[in-house]
């Protein structure tokens, strides 16, 4: 009895569900800080394609051309040719490099295609951040916002993301974990109690925030009232770690980055979730939990959210 038991829990938190008779997968592109590549992984669980990668990479996104624009904490931006047919490896086609402030390179953990053939990025410096946009097809600066006194380099940025308002949705790592809103003057238009990570603007007007080391994940209304929340232990037999990259699919569930870097966590790598917390699909454990970037590439949510 124990044994089958213990292998009926393991089918729940390490594999794809079903529900109604239908099993759950999903094709992902994956990247993150330890992971040591960047890859899509099929929704066999196998790896369709890779390529081996050893700095931070905090966002990648795969474009509607096939390529991936991804961010590297000590250089920028590329975008990448990846050898589909081989199954692994990558020619770089674009790379941007911000400018050197007294002479040293901030670190870039973000980059967010735009309408027009834009970028969204950023850069954090020791007590300076700076977003900006730039053009895909030259690399020029079209725009750049400078913030203030929000912590020093590796404790502030991580993903940012620009709003259907037009504001920026911006994240401290450390130095207060806040998520905050600014618009597109740099004025700050709210902070949100927390958010570390990413912060995601909803269709609904809600904003998704992944709170990093708080091990929570929360949904906010506009006015700040906290609507949902996935707190540390609330997924039965996973303890939530560093919650990284999120994405909000078109049936309502969440998927989440379960990233393990500094201790507190158990169970995979990116878990799916309904609005009432039950887990319905998991990365397999051969993926180590270092992922904190996750795109979901499944063609009916393609189509509802090309790009993030």
């Amino acid at each position: 009895m124990f044994s089958f038991l213990r292998i009926g829990l393991l089918a729940l938190i390490f594999s794809a569900s079903v529900i109604a008779g239908e099993e759950t997968t999903h094709r992902i592109l994956v990247s993150g800080c330890g992971l040591g590549q960047i890859a899509i992984i099929g929704p066999n669980q196998e790896t369709e394609w890779s390529i081996p990668f050893q700095d931070e990479v905090s966002d990648a996104v795969l474009l509607p051309n096939g390529n991936i624009l991804h961010s590297v904490k000590k250089e920028g931006i590329r975008e990448i040719k990846p050898d589909y047919a081989a199954g692994k490896g990558a020619e770089t086609v674009w790379q941007w490099s911000p400018p050197l402030k007294d002479g040293k390179r901030g670190e870039t953990h973000s980059c967010q295609p735009l309408p027009g053939n834009r970028i969204l990025t950023g850069e954090s410096f020791d007590n300076l951040s700076v977003i900006r946009e730039i053009d895909r097809a030259t690399g020029d600066i079209l725009k750049t916002v400078e913030l203030r006194d929000l912590g020093n380099a590796h404790g502030t940025f991580r993903q940012i993301r620009k709003t259907p308002q037009g504001t920026y949705l911006i994240t401290q790592q450390k130095n207060g974990g806040k998520a905050m809103e600014f618009d597109e003057n740099g004025k700050l238009v709210r902070a949100f109690p927390d958010g570390r990570y990413t912060a995601v603007r909803l269709p609904n007007g809600n904003t998704l925030t992944a709170c990093g080391d708080m091990h929570r994940l929360l949904e906010l209304s506009p006015d700040g009232t906290i609507v949902w929340e996935v707190g540390k232990t609330d997924i039965p037999g996973i303890t939530l770690g560093f919650v990284a990259g999120i994405q909000r699919l078109p049936n309502g569930n969440t998927v989440l980055c379960n990233w393990g870097g500094h201790g507190h966590t158990s169970g995979p790598a990116v878990l799916e979730i309904t609005p009432d917390k039950k887990l319905v699909w998991s990365l397999t454990p051969r993926i180590q939990n270092r992922v904190s970037s996750i795109q979901i590439l499944d063609p009916e949510v393609m189509k509802q959210q090309p790009l993030r």
